[in-house]
């Protein structure tokens, strides 16, 4: 048999693998606010016992959602805010994410990029050149914006020649803005008391942001792409004579 089919096959029974371990024993639990709450006392107590230890742990565990698209990465980055404040949890989610979405961009890229290129390599052939030529941008767009789901962009970009290395600091950049959202709205639940609480200015303001955040990246970027527009539209009618 095939030296690579025989690795793709390890490397899908690891990934189903993980996956059914993760349902069978119900690991999703943990990956709940009211968890990670009720749990605040418990990690503030570990964390000060044992700082390197829990951000490993805390890695390992974010890298691994991330690159097997589990659910949970949302609280996870909230839980950063929670348990390390915020510029730490803000470089710990940062990397984690990253990673993890390299991960699996790679491992997408590895299963199963030759055979879609090879199957739909003339209909694809339009999207290679995009890519290649403002794919950077493309993916910033997406990560800015938040239009799909962070793990379908990760593996939707594993089918395609973008360059991991390219993959990698352009998620890292384009996530940053909306993970210094979420790590602040985690470190104001952290400062949750009780239900009245809620209605702390701080954990309000966050969650404004929280809401208003795509909505402004969104406006930012299609006012940025239109400037852009106007600017090669301009340089074309100059280069033909019109002006």
């Amino acid at each position: 048999m095939d030296k690579k089919l025989i690795e793709r096959l390890l490397i899908v029974g690891a990934i189903i693998g993980a996956v059914v371990l993760f349902q069978t024993l119900g690991l999703g639990q943990y990956l709940t606010l009211d968890y990670l709450k009720g749990s605040q006392d418990k990690f503030s107590q570990l964390y000060s016992d044992n700082r390197l230890g829990v951000i490993g742990v805390y890695l390992a565990v974010y890298i691994g959602v991330a690159a097997l698209s589990l659910p949970g990465a949302a609280v996870m980055t909230l839980a950063g805010g929670l348990m390390f404040g915020f510029w730490v949890g803000l470089v710990l989610v940062s990397f984690a994410s990253t990673i993890g979405a390299t991960l699996a961009c790679f491992v997408a890229r590895f299963l199963m990029r030759d055979w879609v290129q090879n199957k739909f390599g003339s209909k694809l052939a339009p999207i290679n050149r995009g890519i290649e030529r403002e794919g950077a941008f493309y993916l910033f767009s997406l990560r800015l914006v938040p239009i799909f789901p962070f793990f379908v962009i990760n593996l939707a970009m594993g089918l395609t020649k973008m360059n991991l290395l390219t993959f990698y600091w352009v998620s890292q950049v384009g996530m940053l803005p909306g993970t210094m959202v979420y790590v602040n709205a985690g470190k104001e639940l952290g400062k949750l008391e009780s239900l009245s609480g809620i209605l702390s200015p701080g954990l309000v303001l966050s969650f404004v942001i929280l809401g208003l955040f795509p909505i402004t990246a969104k406006k930012l970027l299609n006012f940025y792409t239109s400037k852009i527009g106007r600017q090669i539209s301009a340089e074309k009618d100059s280069d033909n004579g019109y002006i």
